[in-house]
């Protein structure tokens, strides 16, 4: 009989692809990094406990394209400053990307917030472009121009923050309590540019990032870097907190409460 695709794996094969995944190469990406600070009653808003504001209220967004040998990959984001338990990170509200294989682990393992969208990043000598968008919007986008080169910043240990949770099959809200998830990322830079230029956000009713307004611009840069991540469950927190809160990870929230209607077999 011919191999079967859909039927189990060897121990082999499944090994194999252990150590495969354990053993890549840096990869690296190119991207545009955008800081801005905006209202501190803006920040508080979007944090689901136990998450509090950081010591700034700061939103960044990153735009980049990766460098998967045979796989070019566009992956973004737009998070808030935050806090948990003495360490300072990130909380992203959405990380568009380009392909459904870098959605898989993230959303599945790690519990980050990614739906698939288009990621552009340009640059045509020293002018630069970089958006994200969903549903036919650009929703945020970077525009700019190259003014200088700037020093590499020593490697730096980075984190954001992810709540993990499973939608209940009987629509009644999740079927555990969620896990709040620490997402350490060590990241190395091998170049580092300044860009002198600005930020829109358009209004978008699935990405609403336009309600983080730009106040002050902290940094505008474009870059080669690249990052490993390392994931740790910290704690279970409240399934009602989270619920109205559910609306970030959803375009369609009400999905999540989508179970068998009542009387069904």
């Amino acid at each position: 009989m011919a191999r079967v695709r859909y039927g189990a794996r060897t121990e082999a094969e499944t090994a194999a692809s252990r150590e495969k995944s354990s053993n890549l190469p840096d990869i690296w990406s190119t991207g545009v990094v955008a800081v801005w600070e905006t209202d501190p009653d803006v920040v508080a808003a979007v944090l689901p406990p136990p998450l509090k504001p950081g010591e700034r209220p700061l939103v960044r967004a990153n735009i980049s394209k990766v460098d998967l040998p045979g796989y070019p990959l566009g992956a973004g984001s737009v998070a808030v400053a935050a806090r948990h338990a003495g360490v300072e990170g990130w909380y992203p509200l959405v990380m568009p990307m380009t392909h459904e294989r870098a959605l898989t682990g993230g959303r599945e393992v790690f519990g980050e917030p990614k739906k698939l969208g288009e990621v552009t990043v340009e640059r045509e000598g020293l002018v630069v472009r970089a958006s994200l968008a969903r549903h036919g919007i650009a929703f945020v986008e970077v525009r700019g121009a190259v003014d200088r080169e700037l020093p590499l910043p020593e490697p730096a240990q980075k984190t954001d923050f992810y709540f993990k949770f499973l939608p209940a099959v009987d629509g009644s809200g999740f079927e555990d309590d969620p896990v709040l998830v620490h997402c350490t990322r060590n990241e190395k830079v091998r170049r580092l540019e300044h860009l002198t230029g600005d930020v829109v956000l358009r209004e978008s009713m699935f990405d609403p990032v336009a309600d983080l307004p730009v106040r002050r611009l902290v940094e505008l840069t474009i870059g080669e870097k690249t990052t490993d991540q390392k994931g740790r469950a910290v704690e279970r927190v409240s399934a009602q907190a989270l619920i109205p809160y559910l609306h970030q990870r959803y375009d369609d929230p009400q999905q999540a409460f989508d179970g068998p209607p009542e009387g069904s077999a």
